[in-house]
């Protein structure tokens, strides 16, 4: 049982105070204590102030009080100024025998709040009640407010500091740092978010690999005042039935990544196999469709038919000229099925989040600005292996080459040559391929 009370306990306490139950009837419902009862009714009961003090007057007599020579010094006919309440000299309430306290003594006592008691409404004192909502909430502020702050001495600070730092200009994210470092860091890695709100280290949310929120995306159906032929039985409403009839079906999204606009050049092919994050990456010559085709054919060469059928069975890409062959695609040369391709809905790229939040990544190496025509297969190479090296918080922290534990996954990746680096060696910073 947890220690705190929840709602549902405030709600028995506040139905068992209108009832008129004892602190014990009730603490026995709830299988608490008495005093837990008692100490949540006086820590969170609300109390009004039935008569606002007026210059320190709260006496609850104030409104239709007259008196106007209390005080010794006062002439035989009264004050010629104010009355007693309203002197700007003495307040009255010190002196005067007839003030009222407008503090309850029945609200010193259990169940404090104004129940069963018989001057309940023409009382004009303070009145007291417990509500469960209000009081539920006080106690979630009063929670939030004692986590505030920094709980850490400055040399653990410091040290703490000084084990982050350098892995956060080298590209890698909080997620990232504590999967790696485990017990090393003794704070949460939301904890470590706000000592860097707080410019507690040397380094500052613009050092984050990424650090924004997103709006929600509303989806909007996008319709095409032409279905193109490569499109007929290809569509995105074609592929959610595909998926549908055939569960579990490993999918593979399918993008291209340009460079430093040049008129033409060497462009970035991406995939991305969803079930496991991992994102080969291969270095065309160009932007056309023999270029991609010429990858399909490298890889079931390389793999065989059979395995190819396994690890890519379905394929999702955007409308991009470079792959609107899907027959080719789809098959060999000598004409045997090993796909299936299905296009996005046009100007609808968040129909295939993966490998477009991916491409954030591939980007921290890779900028917009770069010049692909200058980059070898070697470094494309190792970025993979970097890319693929990082932690993903949606798979349990785990890193895409953990995920790739089929026959089939462990061919592919024997078969590009691809193995992971160490996680406190990832670097996502264009200074990789320097």
């Amino acid at each position: 049982m947890s220690n705190h009370l929840t709602l549902s306990d405030r709600i028995v306490i506040e139905r068992g105070i209108n009832n008129e139950l004892t602190f014990a009837t009730i603490a026995r419902i709830l299988d608490r204590s008495p005093s837990s009862i008692s100490r949540e009714v006086k820590r969170y009961r609300v109390v009004i102030q039935s008569n606002h003090s007026f210059n320190g007057n709260d006496c609850t007599k104030r409104a239709s009080c007259l008196r106007n020579r209390i005080c010794d010094d006062a002439p035989v006919h009264g004050c010629t100024k104010s009355r007693c309440k309203s002197c700007p000299d003495i307040l009255c309430t010190t002196i005067c025998p007839q003030y009222e306290s407008p503090n309850c003594s029945k609200l010193d006592k259990p169940p404090y709040v104004c129940i069963g008691c018989d001057d309940q409404k023409k009382c004009k004192k303070n009145h007291a009640y417990y509500a469960a909502n209000r009081a539920d909430t006080a106690h979630k502020r009063n929670i939030r407010d004692s986590h505030k702050g920094i709980r850490m001495s400055p040399e653990e600070l410091t040290e703490l500091g000084e084990l982050i730092q350098p892995l956060i200009r080298r590209g890698q994210s909080l997620n990232h740092i504590c999967t790696t470092l485990g017990d090393k860091i003794k704070v949460s890695e939301k904890t470590l978010y706000n000592y860097i709100d707080s410019c507690v280290f040397d380094v500052r949310n613009i050092d984050l690999p990424k650090k924004v929120k997103y709006k929600h995306r509303r989806e909007k159906k996008v319709l095409t005042k032409l279905e193109y032929r490569y499109r007929q039985g290809r569509t995105y409403e074609d592929f959610k039935a595909f998926i549908e009839a055939n569960p579990g079906i490993s999918v593979t999204e399918l993008d291209t990544v340009k460079g430093k606009r040049s008129g033409g050049g060497k462009v970035l092919l991406t995939m991305i196999i969803n079930d496991t994050s991992f994102m080969p990456v291969f270095l065309i010559r160009n932007c056309t469709q023999e270029s991609v085709l010429a990858v399909f054919d490298h890889l079931t060469d390389l793999l065989g038919l059979e395995t190819f059928r396994k690890l890519f069975p379905v394929f999702l890409t955007d409308n991009g000229v470079e792959f609107k062959d899907p027959e080719s695609l789809e098959y060999t040369a000598n004409g045997c099925p090993r796909t299936k391709v299905f296009y996005c809905d046009p100007q609808a790229s968040w129909q295939k989040p993966h490998v477009e939040k991916n491409h954030t990544l591939l980007r921290r190496i890779i900028p917009k600005s770069t010049n692909l025509n200058a980059l070898t297969a070697d470094q494309v190479h190792l970025a993979v292996r970097h890319v693929n090296s990082y932690y993903r918080e949606e798979y349990g922290n785990k890193t895409p080459f953990e995920m790739m534990t089929s026959k089939e996954q462990k061919k592919l990746l024997s078969s590009l040559e691809l193995s992971p680096i160490p996680p406190a060696e990832v670097l996502l910073k264009p200074e990789l391929l320097k």
